[in-house]
């Protein structure tokens, strides 16, 4: 069975308007012309929790040693469990809820309570596949209600003994403990989760850009002391990485600033929109350069968006991009129909 979390759905490119240019006088063509100091302002980190302290503790961890005003995780990790957590500082704290869609990986422990055949083991871990019921345990901080929960993929990686070596991909708010308790359960001998690290969130990974808090510490300071940016700007990405699994929509240079102000997109200022997009679905609307405008809400398809001239297209949700880091033409246009 294929790994696939929903961040891998592959997408095509839809260009609706040829020959549109962006002006380089604006904004950052690339990560690298961004300024640390904006970095700081708006960007996110794939930090290595490590066992001990509570989600919230490293946030806040992150937010002193930065310096910055506001840091904020996606997804709570348990005191004791380890690795990917990204962390938005500055204004990327608004988008961390984008992340939960994205889907979650992680490696964990289970140990059986007594002995079991290996080929049970293997017969009940493809049965907790698919849409599964979870009622949240004891020691939660939402309402123990029965709900459903999507496993992705669920595979065992080795077992030696009573215990069982796993990797499980899943749907965010999915416990991990409460599902190896219930496979426990259907195999009859009881189970539990001796330990567990998250090796995904979306397009983050254990494989690009993970640091520790002393790898931040230490770069921070590099930076600050000796003005070598090379490590921080390795630990602190633009606010995009965090959206990179989301559908995009890509406008025009003059349509930038307006959905700075909160206007909604209308199909006039699209130049190019990924393929599968339907009504509702969460997307990211970004200039021609690449730089995350704002969040929104599709109002159609992406066949529907592609073909149409006129009315909005998507709804403003959440604004990311500061104003003014494009001109206010939209206000030019008033003043000369004035």
């Amino acid at each position: 069975m294929p790994e696939f979390l929903p961040a891998d759905r592959p997408r095509e490119t839809i260009i609706k308007v040829t020959n549109v240019t962006t002006d380089p006088a604006y904004g950052y063509s690339s990560p690298q012309e961004i300024p640390v100091e904006v970095l700081l302002e708006n960007g996110v980190i794939c930090l290595d929790k490590p066992a001990g302290p509570t989600s919230h503790e490293v946030s806040t961890w992150v937010r002193k040693i930065l310096d910055v005003d506001k840091a904020g995780h996606s997804g709570t990790l348990d005191p004791g469990v380890t690795g990917v957590l990204p962390i938005g500082i500055g204004n990327a704290t608004k988008v961390m809820q984008a992340l939960l869609p994205a889907g979650k990986e992680y490696v964990g422990i289970m140990q059986l309570h007594r002995p079991v055949e290996e080929y049970k083991i293997q017969d009940v871990f493809k049965e907790f596949t698919g849409k599964i019921y979870q009622r949240p345990p004891l020691k939660s901080s939402v309402k123990r209600v029965l709900r459903v929960r999507e496993i992705y993929y669920n595979r065992i990686l080795q077992i030696k003994g009573q215990l069982v070596l796993f990797r499980v991909g899943c749907q965010a708010g999915t416990y991990i403990r409460k599902l190896c308790f219930d496979i426990g359960e259907a195999l009859g001998v009881g189970a539990d989760m001796r330990e567990l690290r998250r090796t995904r969130v979306g397009k983050f990974s254990e494989d690009e850009h993970l640091c520790t808090l002393y790898d931040l510490k230490d770069a921070y300071h590099f930076w600050r002391e000796d003005g070598d940016e090379s490590d921080i700007r390795r630990y602190v990405l633009p606010v995009e990485f965090a959206l990179r699994h989301l559908p995009e929509v890509m406008i025009r240079d003059s349509a930038v600033d307006a959905i700075c102000h909160g206007a909604d997109l209308a199909a006039s200022g699209v130049v190019s929109l990924s393929s599968g997009i339907k009504p509702k679905d969460l997307v990211a609307i970004k200039s021609l350069k690449g730089e995350a405008v704002a969040l929104g809400r599709a109002v159609v398809d992406s066949e529907k968006m592609a073909s149409m001239n006129s009315g909005i297209v998507v709804n403003n949700e959440r604004v990311i991009m500061e104003r003014g880091r494009y001109p206010s033409m939209w206000k030019r246009r008033e003043k000369e129909t004035t």
